[in-house]
């Protein structure tokens, strides 16, 4: 773990070196205003500080928790806890809630500092916090709320699939897993989504028409299509869309219809969007996650018995939940791993849907588009080619205007 933070933190200095150079990048001059350019090298400065404090704050706490066996005495402190309140202690699933339960808490002591000045400080001072403390207050209490009423019967659940599941164990919860996953894509935009923002039909017009035709012409069977209250809280863009089957929806963040004035920059973005629907590309994501997550718990049913790694961590017993933790800790080398060819795998579908809203015609308001969301989001203008090979799941600008540009330099 200390490892991988000496090599994330080198990668850390390489692009805080890049984001301090003083010029932009030359595929950018004259398509960046230098105002913009300024801005944006303040605000990324800005971030890359805290994140150096933040992580740093991290790992010493996540190694002092280890390295002082602070787990193992959480969970006897949570069954004593159980034993004060006249509850069973022996019953793993309570044991279990009680031990979440206070980690919650730990975690949203600990992590409420730096959310309040990541919001409030950083992102204010650069003008894209747009919510109040009490509005970041009601989103933290309905998220605990959240947490509490679905999480004991998911917990529940796993260890109940643990205990019982024998031989055929990583199956049964990756075949829980993979359920509960299809049932949160469909409740979430349904009933969590609309507790934190407010949807609404985008309204009949130009742009409306504009999306609806391009919709039908690739046989994208859009059946709602929302805009989001996203200046709430934040002046940052975006644009997604979700659903199963014959039932797809797109929304719009109103900042992005703020943004772009022109109804074809906003088309050229959804062409994007749908260029990775019709190039399957949320399917191939979804096949992965899958695989992954099976590889996964076939990997922690081959230590779950081990009494020697539960012992090396400091416990007496096996619980479900701490096996899984433990699990979590030993293959973080291998999660990182993986998380490098996943973004790799996402830079080249980005690519892809480029081409396929070039190959539709949008190529000049997609580069408008792309450039005034780097601009309008403050993004970074230089980046470092490890750090950003490492950590993005998207190419930067530069990348992303030059492929946009090598067709028309080919042809001609």
């Amino acid at each position: 773990m200390i490892l991988m933070y000496f090599f994330e933190t080198y990668l850390d200095l390489r692009q805080h070196a890049a984001l301090k150079l003083p010029t932009l990048p030359k595929t950018l001059v004259g398509v960046i205003s230098q105002e913009k350019f300024e801005k944006s090298r303040a605000y990324s400065l800005d971030k890359s500080h805290f994140h150096f404090v933040h992580e740093f704050v991290s790992i010493l706490m996540d190694s002092s928790i280890l390295f002082f066996g602070v787990l193992p005495w959480f969970w006897k402190k949570s069954g004593d806890f159980l034993v004060l309140v006249g509850l069973n202690a022996e019953n793993e699933i309570l044991h279990t809630l009680a031990f979440l339960a206070g980690v919650m808490i730990w975690s949203q002591i600990t992590d409420l500092p730096f959310s309040l000045y990541s919001t409030f400080v950083i992102e204010a001072r650069h003008g894209f916090n747009k919510q109040t403390i009490w509005l970041f207050f009601r989103d933290l209490v309905k998220g605990i709320c959240l947490a509490v009423i679905l999480g004991p019967p998911i917990v529940s659940a796993i260890i109940i699939i643990v205990q019982k599941g024998g031989p055929y164990l990583a199956i049964y919860l990756w075949a829980f897993m993979f359920v509960l996953s299809i049932v949160m894509m469909t409740i979430y935009p349904i009933l969590i989504a609309p507790l934190f923002n407010k949807f609404t039909p985008l309204s009949e017009g130009g742009l409306r028409e504009k999306i609806e035709n391009l919709a039908s012409s690739l046989k994208f069977p859009l059946k709602k299509l929302f805009v989001v209250d996203g200046s709430t809280r934040s002046s940052h863009s975006n644009a997604y869309m979700y659903g199963f089957f014959k039932n797809k929806r797109i929304v719009l963040y109103d900042t992005l219809i703020q943004q772009c004035k022109n109804d074809e920059e906003i088309v050229a973005v959804i062409a994007h969007e749908l260029g990775h629907w019709k190039l399957n590309h949320t399917m191939y994501s979804f096949i992965a996650v899958q695989i992954l997550t099976f590889l996964q718990f076939g990997g922690y049913t081959l230590v779950r018995n081990s009494s020697n790694l539960f012992r090396s961590f400091g416990f007496d017993t096996q619980p479900v939940l701490i096996g899984l933790i433990i699990f979590q800790h030993t293959v973080i080398p291998l999660q990182h791993l993986v998380s490098f060819g996943l973004n790799l795998v996402s830079r080249s579908f980005e690519f892809q849907a480029d081409a396929f809203a070039k190959k539709l015609g949008y190529t000049s308001s997609l580069r408008v588009a792309l450039v005034k969301l780097q601009e309008e989001n403050l993004s970074a203008m230089n980046t470092d080619p490890w750090y950003s090979a490492y950590h993005y799941s998207h190419p930067p600008l530069v990348e992303r205007l030059a492929a946009l540009d090598e067709p028309d330099k080919k042809a001609d």
